[in-house]
C-alpha cells in the first residue's frame, strides 16, 4: 500500500518545526517550542518580532527543553516569557532573574495581568536574592540583548559570575547581543549598545565558561552598526524619531550574535 508513503511525504512539507515525528497509528509529535511560539498569550506586537528574534531557532540552538529549569536573566518587558513561560509551565521550571530597578514592578505587573500563564513563573530580584535559586540547579540560563548594559554600567563580571554559580555542572549559558564587527573602536561598546563576539567570549571564559559555538540565526547583513544613536537608531526603539525612519525600518533590527557556552562537568 501506498498511504504510509504518502502520509510521511505529507509530513515533509509542513512548516519547519511544526512536525518531529511521524508515529504508528498516524500520531503526530509537535515541537513544544513551535507551540509556545504559537501561543493565543503572546501580543500581536511581540508576535511581529519572530522575523528579527527567531524564538524557535535560537531557543533550539540553546537546547531548551519543556522539563528543564531555566533562569532568564533580565526579562524586562516579558518578550521571551510569552513564549518560555507557557513552554516551562508544565514539566519544568522557569525562574525571572530580574535587576532591581524600573522594570522589576512593571515586569510583575505583566505577569499579573495573565496568571493562568504565567502563575508558576518564578520572579527572583537581582542580586539581593540570586540565592533564591538554588546553586548548582538550574539547566539552562538566557540573556537576550543584556550583555552591552553589563558591559556599560562594569557590572559584567559579577554577573557572569551569578549565572555560572545557579548552573549545573554540564549547564548551557545562551547569549544574545548587537554585534560589533571586531575592527572596531572597543571604546565605542561602551556607548553604543553593541559587542564584540570577543567582548563576550572573554567575559563568559572569565568566569570559568567553556565556548561551545556560535548561530547566525539572528544576524542582519544590513546592520553596519555605525548609527548617530548607536544600536537604539534602529527599531524597534527608532530614537532618530521621523528622521529617515523608512531607513531604519528597511533595515530591520541589530545584527546580533548567538552564543553558545558550558560550564565544565558532566
Amino acid at each position: 500500500m501506498r498511504l504510509p508513503v504518502l502520509i510521511a511525504a505529507a509530513a515533509l512539507i509542513l512548516p519547519a518545526g511544526t512536525v518531529i515525528a511521524q508515529h504508528a497509528g498516524h500520531h503526530q509529535a509537535t515541537d513544544p517550542i513551535a507551540t509556545a511560539i504559537a501561543a493565543s498569550s503572546r501580543t500581536p506586537k511581540n508576535v511581529a518580532r519572530d522575523q528579527y528574534r527567531h524564538p524557535a531557532e535560537t531557543l533550539a540552538f540553546f537546547g531548551v527543553t519543556p522539563g528543564q529549569t531555566v533562569v532568564e536573566y533580565a526579562p524586562s518587558g516579558g518578550w521571551y516569557t510569552e513564549i518560555l513561560a507557557p513552554l516551562l509551565r508544565d514539566h519544568g521550571t522557569f525562574y525571572a532573574l530580574q535587576p532591581t530597578g524600573r522594570y522589576l514592578d512593571g515586569y510583575k505587573t505583566f505577569l499579573a495581568a495573565n496568571p493562568a500563564v504565567y502563575d508558576k513563573v518564578k520572579v527572583v530580584p537581582f542580586p539581593e536574592e540570586t540565592a533564591k535559586i538554588p546553586a548548582g540547579s538550574v539547566d539552562t540560563v538566557l540573556t537576550f540583548r543584556n550583555v552591552h548594559n553589563m558591559v556599560m554600567a562594569g557590572n559584567e563580571a559579577a554577573t557572569f559570575k551569578a549565572f555560572f554559580d545557579v548552573l549545573k555542572p554540564g549547564g548551557t549559558l545562551g547569549v544574545v547581543d548587537h554585534r560589533l564587527p571586531e575592527d572596531r573602536d572597543t571604546a565605542l561598546e561602551k556607548s553604543s549598545g553593541y559587542l564584540k563576539v570577543s567582548t563576550i567570549r572573554r567575559i563568559a571564559q572569565a568566569a570559568g565558561f567553556e565556548y561551545v559555538g556560535a548561530s547566525e540565526v539572528n544576524a542582519n547583513p544590513r546592520d553596519t552598526a555605525d548609527w548617530p544613536k548607536g544600536v537604539w537608531t534602529l527599531p524597534p526603539t527608532l530614537s532618530q524619531k521621523d528622521v529617515d525612519k523608512d531607513k531604519y525600518l528597511a533595515i530591520g533590527e541589530s545584527d546580533r550574535m548567538t552564543l553558545k557556552f558550558r560550564k565544565p562537568g558532566k
